[in-house]
């Protein structure tokens, strides 16, 4: 026997004007902010989403685990970027000597000072195809409704975005 699949709920012209409005300015974003790394510094926006991370924890670490997490990348796609970042000097890892089961990843001096020359191009990004074009409300509207979104998507715990 098998099991009926509701009908689905159909996007009206609005939905559907903002759910593409949402997903190619999303695609647009994250391959313009790339392009500007990628000229400037030959470094992708991934890796430059992982630096900051990083940057942002004591010891300018964390376990890989809980990185893939943060960031919403699967496991393998993590320790991909790390294994090309590891290669450039940028990023290291080291085994969790508390458990023994865990590995960080841990930026490096020369991760942490190409971080410092890359983020003026980033923010400029940020603020040029993004942030300037909103009023302070638009950004607190929109800020509002994706921390939402995470919040949904995020809901049944952090998982593997790769699964």
């Amino acid at each position: 026997m098998t099991a009926s699949v509701p009908s689905p709920q159909w996007l009206d012209d609005d939905e559907m004007r903002f759910w593409r409005a949402w997903i190619i300015s999303s695609t647009l974003m994250d391959a313009r902010l790339n392009r500007d790394l990628q000229e400037a510094h030959n470094l992708s926006h991934t890796d430059y989403g992982v630096l900051v991370v990083l940057s942002e924890q004591p010891e300018r670490r964390m376990r890989m685990s809980t990185l893939a997490d943060v960031l919403a990348l699967s496991k393998s796609r993590l320790s991909h970027q790390v294994s090309r970042l590891e290669k450039a000097g940028l990023v290291m890892r080291h085994d969790d000597t508390s458990d023994g089961r865990g590995i960080f990843a841990c930026l490096t001096d020369a991760g942490f000072a190409l971080l410092q020359k890359a983020a003026p191009v980033h923010v400029s990004g940020v603020r040029r195809y993004m942030v300037d074009l909103l009023s302070p409300e638009e950004r607190e509207q929109a800020a509002t409704f994706m921390e939402r979104v995470i919040e949904e998507l995020r809901a049944d715990g952090p998982g593997d975005p790769g699964r």
